[in-house]
């Protein structure tokens, strides 16, 4: 195959060889390091993340880690073949950063695995209840607590697009997850139950100062009781639903970027937030006692970048998200979180990044106990992207 760097075409050829079929190999190899003056999960010592603080006082040993990692290198291919029916458009990208049962390493993590033919497209990527656009020009990698931020399973319709504007319609795999607060030992037998999918959509409206997007989700979380007998049944369902509206909005040479989020039971879809039901005690019935409420729940974000040159940018913002407790969490269940940061970036050549960020979480509980942490980090990043074919 024919290999072509992209910067080195003319524009009119560029635009005649993204016509053919081609490959587009990009990513970056990136080190953060620095030093966290409080302490936060050792599994998440490299990111913000405020439901990762500390519940309890030393929860975590002593203050004060240094740390390093290379967990946000990626790697990505982006695919484009032509077909009498269009082009079909695809995207396998991966990072090293492990979560789940791999939290804490430095291992092989799916972004995305999607494709695209006409108005319709199927496979892992962001959420049409999400938007991507909202995230700083930042260090951190987790990002902004209170944003909307999920890739997830699903098949996509796109009825209408005009540029950067759009409508589309998505069915999601489901997920979600229940604090059994101080009664974990009576709902040892719940097992939870998604009958079906998650339905989400956006309208995003842009033009040449920013856009505005309004979206929206519906899901349904079942949970099956086991152990019930025909005196007790802890078996229940909730609705989750949220509106998500977000914002950029070009200033000469800056971009403020905004969102607000409301809903009830679509914590699995925040960027950084607990589970999406609690437990609620229910005096008035004796065969139900203990009953099911999806978490009410507000995120905001609002980041400035600043374009100084070719060679300097800042990121300067704040986000934050609530939850609505019931009576049945503990007192050291997850209330609020806040997070802040301020960079300073430099870029001595094309695809090439480095510069120091100042980075803040804050925990508060559900009763009582809060605590602040801050960050120091360093980073470098070195990018690539070629293409191949076309």
């Amino acid at each position: 195959m024919l290999l072509l760097f992209v910067g080195s075409l003319p524009v009119w050829a560029q635009d005649a060889a993204n016509t053919m079929p081609h490959l587009n190999i990009y990513g970056f190899a990136m080190l953060d390091t620095g030093y966290e003056t409080g302490q936060s999960d050792p599994n998440w010592f490299d990111v913000v993340r405020p439901t990762k603080l500390p519940s309890a006082k030393e929860e975590f040993g002593k203050d004060g880690r240094y740390f390093a990692g290379v967990r946000q290198s990626r790697l990505g291919f982006k695919g484009y073949i032509p077909t009498s029916a269009g082009p079909i458009k695809t995207i396998f990208e991966f990072d090293m950063f492990g979560t789940g049962v791999d939290a804490g390493q430095t291992t092989i993590r799916l972004r995305h695995a999607w494709g695209e033919l006409g108005k319709f497209g199927a496979g892992q990527t962001w959420s049409p209840f999400m938007d991507i656009d909202v995230f700083p020009n930042s260090l951190e990698y987790w990002g902004p607590n209170g944003m909307v931020f999920y890739r997830n399973v699903q098949v996509r319709y796109t009825p209408w697009s005009n540029g950067d504007s759009n409508f589309m319609v998505a069915i999601e795999r489901p997920g979600g997850s229940v604090d059994q607060g101080i009664y974990g030992v009576q709902l040892s037998g719940l097992s939870s139950r998604f009958p079906a999918p998650d339905i989400s959509a956006h309208y995003r409206l842009a033009g040449e100062k920013g856009h505005i997007q309004v979206a929206g989700i519906y899901r349904r979380l079942n949970w099956d009781d086991g152990n019930a007998t025909p005196a007790l049944d802890f078996t229940g369902n909730a609705n989750g639903w949220g509106i998500n509206v977000s914002s950029n909005i070009k200033l000469r040479k800056s971009v403020l970027r905004l969102q607000y989020v409301y809903g009830v039971g679509i914590q699995n879809y925040m960027n950084d937030a607990p589970a999406d039901v609690g437990v609620q005690t229910n005096p008035s019935s004796t065969l139900h006692p203990l009953v099911g409420k999806a978490l009410p729940l507000s995120g905001v974000v609002a980041f400035c970048d600043f374009n100084w040159s070719e060679k300097w940018t800042s990121s300067v913002g704040y986000s934050r998200v609530d939850i609505d407790n019931t009576d049945g969490q503990a007192a050291s269940a997850f209330r609020s979180g806040q997070y802040a940061l301020t960079n300073i970036l430099y870029y001595p050549a094309k695809g090439v990044m480095l510069g120091p960020e100042v980075q803040w979480g804050y925990r508060d509980n559900n009763h009582g106990f809060h605590v602040a942490d801050y960050k120091f980090q360093f980073s470098a990043r070195y990018n690539f992207d070629f293409k191949v074919g076309g």
